[in-house]
């Protein structure tokens, strides 16, 4: 499973208008425009794959497979959220805190300056992520690298 903060991540991309749904799946840029990341979705063999650092390399679901099944349903969307956290500069924060708690600290408190409680957030995420144990997807092999 991705660390909690994937799914604000997932929900900032969407807002920014950074996920463009293809027939294979996504093509999702970076939030600061240098990288973009592939997406396949295999609907049929309920398996998915990502070019992003997260799946790639740490195995997890990574914000580009999440916002993906957001945008197709499969996972809950919470528009206003996604709204508030758009325009943050997630890649520079990731690199500059090297730690995401520390990130996640500074997007709750943004959050909160907007109205949104804390507790509301958190299940918010609970609920995608058991929502996305229970998918039980498959992987998904993009070229060499086999991928979540």
């Amino acid at each position: 499973m991705p660390p909690e903060i994937k799914v604000l991540e997932a929900l900032g991309a969407i807002a920014d208008g950074r996920v463009q749904l293809t027939p294979e799946g996504a093509r999702v840029t970076s939030s600061d425009g240098t990288r973009e990341y592939s997406v396949r979705f295999d609907e049929e063999g309920w398996a998915v794959g990502s070019t992003d650092n997260g799946s790639v390399f740490r195995g997890y679901y990574g914000y580009p497979i999440i916002a993906l099944l957001m945008l197709k349903g499969y996972l809950p969307l919470w528009k206003e959220l996604s709204e508030a956290l758009k325009g943050i500069p997630w890649k520079e924060l990731n690199e500059r805190y090297k730690r995401y708690w520390k990130v996640e600290r500074l997007v709750m408190d943004r959050l909160r300056e907007k109205g949104f409680d804390e507790r509301e957030v958190r299940s918010y995420i609970k609920k995608v992520l058991d929502k996305l144990r229970e998918l039980r997807l498959g992987r998904l092999e993009l070229g060499q690298q086999t991928l979540f």
